[in-house]
Parts: structure tokens; sequence; C-alpha cells
């Protein structure tokens, strides 16, 4: 009779635990950016300034099932203002398929609809012993570098297992919960995560625009970009993320 017990005992343990883990849902990451630090002290910086918010706040989802994903923007604090009107990311479409690292993203560059693709970011990254908590999540901390020498401080669970976070941000044992790009001044954290009622047939692949491959457009943005100053810098960074 003890022996029954225990493996009953073992059992449920195994399965609550086993009930942790998700491979589909729907996360919502709320997206800070001190925007006056990230435009820099150029005097294009403080012409702009006041016009627009020192810090706004916006919310974008990410939708993931089968090991694909699709990252939108959602909505945003109606008292933050923006230099430009509507975020060029606010119409930007992440699709991304995490099995295959391939993605496929929808922007709008300098008035232009553009259709990118391309093989996933490479982020080498480093495991790290610092843990947090995010939306009930146990999340560890890993350290990565973007484009050469960005630094990407990101906390990830393995509870949720698919290896994905917001924008193209992956490559970790579990999903991204949690982002902060100190030369970005931004980070990303998520607030909720629902796995019940979840809207998966948005999961696909955008098709509006011109097809190009990143790299393509690479020299246009920059000679674009190149007397901006900072602001440049993280435009650049933000159209290829």
């Amino acid at each position: 009779m003890r022996y029954i017990i225990i493996l009953i005992a073992v059992i449920t343990c195994t399965s609550s635990q086993a009930q942790n883990f998700i491979d589909k849902g729907l996360i919502e990451y709320t997206v800070v950016v001190n925007n006056h630090k990230a435009m820099g002290e150029s005097q294009f910086a403080e012409m702009f300034k006041d016009k627009i918010s020192k810090l706004s706040t916006s919310y974008y989802q990410l939708t993931f099932n089968n090991g694909k994903g699709i990252y939108l923007f959602n909505r945003k604090e109606e008292k933050a203002k923006s230099l430009f009107g509507n975020d060029a990311g606010e119409e930007a479409i992440w699709y991304s398929d995490y099995e295959n690292e391939k993605f496929i993203q929808q922007k709008n560059i300098f008035g232009d609809t553009y259709i990118l693709s391309d093989s996933l970011l490479t982020i080498d990254w480093k495991m790290t012993n610092e843990s947090r908590n995010i939306a009930g999540f146990n999340c560890r901390k890993a350290v990565g570098v973007l484009f050469d020498s960005v630094y990407v401080f990101a906390f990830y669970t393995d509870e949720i297992m698919v290896s994905g976070g917001p924008m193209g941000i992956h490559g970790l044992p579990g999903m991204i919960l949690g982002i902060t790009i100190p030369r970005m001044y931004s980070s990303w954290v998520a607030n909720k995560i629902i796995v019940n009622g979840v809207n998966y047939a948005i999961i696909v692949p955008p098709g509006k625009g011109k097809k190009k491959k990143p790299k393509e457009l690479e020299s246009t943005i920059l000679n674009a970009t190149k007397d901006w100053g900072s602001y440049g810098q993280q435009a650049v960074w933000n159209m290829f993320l």
C-alpha cells in the first residue's frame, strides 16, 4: 500500500509539472523607450526634444504555435507623442519560423513598404546564474550581442518550449519574456501570457510590399541616416531588428 501511495504521488507531481510547459499561446509585452536619450545630444535632437515624450510606452503581442510566431503592435499610451506621428514599428509585422530559423517581415522604410526575408538574427548568447520572475514564470538571464557590438540582456523561461521572443530576437532554450538593450534605451517585458482563446490563424507570413533581402537596403538606410547622429544609429538598429 505504501508503494502505491508513493507511485500516485510521483505521477501527480509529474503531471502537475508537465502542465507548466507551454508550446503555444499569446504573450503581451510592455515596450518602453527613452526617446530623449535615444536622440542623443546633437543639434537635431535639441530641435525636437520638446516635441516628443521623454518616455514612450507601447504594447506588442507575440502569438506563437507549431514553432512559428507573429509579433504585432497592439496599442500605445495616448499621452506619448512621436516625432513623426505613427511609429514605423506600429505598422511592422514580424513573422518568425523558429524551427527553420527563417523570418519574413513587413516594414515601412522611408515611406515604402517592404517584405524582408532572411535567416533569423545570429546572436552570441552567454548564460548567467541570475534569475527573476516575469508574468508568473521563472526566468534565467542571458547576455547576447547584436550587430557586433550591441549588448542584449534577456530573461527567458524554459517553461515555454519555443526559442522565440520579441521582434526577431531568439536563440535561447525557451521563450524570452524580458529584454533590455541599453544602447537603444529600450526594454521589453511580458505583462501577461494567454493560452486559451487565442487566434492562431493570424500566424501567416506578410505578403504586401517590395520583396528584398535586408542587406540590399543597408546602404540606402545608412546613407539616409548618416547625418542624424545618435538618432540615426537607433533608426538603423530598429530597422534590422
